[in-house]
């Protein structure tokens, strides 16, 4: 028997058999991939789960995991990794603003669609909601939706509320802070919140990318950044084939700066900065 990872934190043992078990689960249920260096990590972040549910042993943790369907979303939630900030990966929301919601007006397209795949806490789909309001396009004679997903529903919980931290305000330029957000009064003066405007613009869903997608409309536009890199290759690809039937002739699909598109490229015209237009 091996002794636990850290055994500094409790009297846990934690095994390669274990960490096993997580890194098949995570790859069947969800297609993320752990690597062995995750095992410390890991370990940490499962612990507080059986402390939490009182469990004596990973054993008896995981046995409790195959059985209960709420506590398989606890564990998925534990082990998923969300990094996110406002207007993060800049040049994409200048795209945003400067050549699709031209082209978009230009082509009289009153029904916009655009879904953030991988949407975390919130960020990425109220930059996008932010944009799409300082140039007019959320109002009452656009129909505009956003569909905001993720595999963690704890993240999705905090993205429903749009209220932030005011250290995250540094990285919203003026012009959409003014226009999208409201500080905070008295006990929430240290906070800030997306206007209404915003938050009925988007629709925050609970999504495993893997599995069954419950939305059906065609997109003009797909965000699914720095989420495929948790991914093997072929998980990559066939999540790439699926974004490109679901986005409308001549949709564009944003993808993080590190990921690529591989034999999936062929079905994209590359315009740069990890943008890409889906190519009939």
């Amino acid at each position: 028997m091996t002794a636990p990872v850290n055994a500094s934190s409790g009297a846990y043992d934690f095994s390669q058999r274990h960490f096993k078990y997580v890194q098949v689960f995570m790859a069947n249920e969800t297609g993320i991939f752990l690597a062995d260096k995750k095992k410390n990590m890991v370990y940490g972040r499962l612990v507080r789960c059986l402390r939490r549910t009182g469990m004596a042993t990973f054993d008896d943790y995981f046995a409790l995991v195959e059985q209960s369907k709420d506590e398989r979303v606890a564990f998925v939630n534990a082990l998923t990794t969300n990094k996110t900030q406002f207007f993060r990966e800049r040049h994409h929301f200048e795209f945003l603003a400067r050549e699709l919601i031209p082209y978009w007006q230009a082509a009289k397209q009153k029904r916009i669609r655009i879904w953030s795949a991988g949407c975390s806490t919130g960020e990425e789909p109220y930059t996008i909601a932010a944009v799409l309001a300082g140039h007019g396009l959320l109002e009452r004679q656009w129909d505009v939706q956003i569909l905001a997903t993720d595999l963690d529903t704890h993240v999705l919980n905090t993205a429903r509320k749009g209220l932030y931290s005011l250290d995250a305000v540094h990285s919203i330029p003026e012009i959409y802070l003014q226009n999208g957000f409201l500080k905070g009064k008295g006990v929430k003066q240290d906070l800030f919140k997306a206007k209404r405007q915003l938050r009925d613009a988007i629709r925050f869903e609970p999504l495993n990318l893997k599995g069954e997608w419950s939305h059906k409309q065609a997109m003009d536009a797909i965000f699914c950044r720095n989420v495929m890199i948790y991914f093997d290759r072929a998980t990559q690809q066939r999540l790439l084939e699926r974004f490109w039937h679901q986005l409308v002739p001549a949709g564009v699909l944003f993808i993080g700066h590190s990921e690529g598109l591989g034999k999936m490229a062929e079905k994209f015209d590359n315009l740069g900065h990890t943008i890409y237009r889906k190519r009939e």
